[in-house]
């Protein structure tokens, strides 16, 4: 007998009066030389308060098309287009003729361009495993900082809202939570990355360990992939964010297709004084469990660079550690056979033909 779908929703209703939203509008405007056009920002206060009250979320859309079960039904042209970006990655990342991809992501917010005013040890890290990679004939890095989430102008990652928990269909490949043009939140820089790991046949990431955990940039974006283990392609199936609909397809049996399954990586964390075993363990638990392969075992690494030491000194340390420059290296040399193994055919994927008694 099929289980009845009910939908919770307890929280109080936290719609804003319109002078708070014009206080919140008017904290990006303190800088007194907009002053001088104060006219114009009122103008403009007026047309984002319309478009919070009739919440327009995607103000541009366009039908669906052939491709989609219900093709009349209109989507958002931003989501289109970061759709078609990825089929183009995916082209690419599946052509014979393409040079090997390596996406090599330095997973520290620290700059040398924000408040730190320095460079982060992960970056010079993620450096020298560029510098390798690049040498290896018919390879090539897409290099993500993560630290331009905090260095650049513009430049964010907005959180997951864990729609998935609601029901796996209600959370779209890629993922449609944002623009949310209404609630302000806009350019987010997810619909960039996607495709980027769409495209690789490696992935390297490097980290440090802030506070036993994944540095805030890093896990901003790792929550956000969540789209790319078993989301769902095709959001007219749910009429865009309707959670019954979600919850009934998902009940009539939901595949939990792995977007990036088959990729392999390479994860490298470092830390001062604890934790960085077990946010290795965990980095390389959150990628296996998403069914990319691990290159090797020299390609999961975790290091204490100047333990115990002062901050101040760590970048001597660094400095010092060569042991810790060829390993990284190596982490990189293995990632690299590793892909070539795997698009030669020679690095067979251990659970082919096999089926998951449990999908999640």
């Amino acid at each position: 007998m099929p289980r009845r779908v009910r939908i919770r929703s307890l929280q109080p209703d936290g719609t804003l009066t319109r002078a708070e939203f014009a206080r919140r509008f008017r904290r990006h405007f303190e800088d007194p030389a907009f002053e001088a056009v104060e006219p114009e920002l009122q103008r403009v206060l007026e047309q984002a308060w319309e478009g919070y009250r009739e919440y327009r979320k995607s103000p541009r859309t366009r039908r669906a098309g052939r491709a989609f079960a219900e093709p009349d039904q209109p989507l958002p042209v931003e989501w289109l287009a970061a759709r078609a970006a990825i089929a183009r990655a995916e082209r690419r990342q599946t052509s014979r003729a393409s040079p090997s991809r390596i996406l090599l992501i330095s997973g520290s917010a620290r700059s040398s361009r924000s408040c730190p005013g320095e460079t982060g040890k992960t970056w010079r890290l993620a450096k020298l495993a560029e510098q390798l990679i690049r040498r290896t004939r018919r390879f090539e890095v897409d290099f993500l900082d993560l630290s331009l989430v905090t260095s650049e102008y513009g430049r964010r990652i907005h959180p997951c809202k864990a729609c998935v928990s609601t029901a796996m269909p209600l959370c779209h490949w890629p993922c449609s939570c944002y623009p949310n043009h209404a609630m302000g939140q806009t350019g987010d820089w997810m619909a960039e990355l996607y495709p980027r790991w769409a495209a690789a046949h490696g992935v390297m990431i490097l980290c440090p360990v802030n506070w036993y955990q994944a540095p805030s940039v890093l896990k901003l974006m790792m929550d956000r992939l969540v789209c790319a283990d078993g989301g769902n392609p095709d959001p007219t199936t749910t009429h865009g964010k309707d959670p019954r609909r979600a919850k009934e397809l998902e009940l009539r049996g939901w595949s939990y297709p792995k977007h990036l399954a088959g990729r392999v990586f390479s994860v490298v964390v470092h830390g001062d004084a604890a934790g960085a075993g077990a946010l290795r363990r965990s980095l390389v638990d959150w990628l296996t469990d998403m069914q990319l392969v691990p290159a090797g075992p020299q390609a999961q690494l975790d290091r204490y660079i100047g333990y115990f030491g002062p901050y101040a000194t760590s970048h001597d340390d660094l400095d010092a550690d060569r042991d810790v420059h060829e390993e990284v290296r190596n982490a990189a040399r293995e990632l690299v056979n590793a892909v070539k193994r795997m698009r030669a055919g020679k690095l067979p994927r251990t659970d082919k033909g096999l089926k998951r008694t449990r999908e999640k």
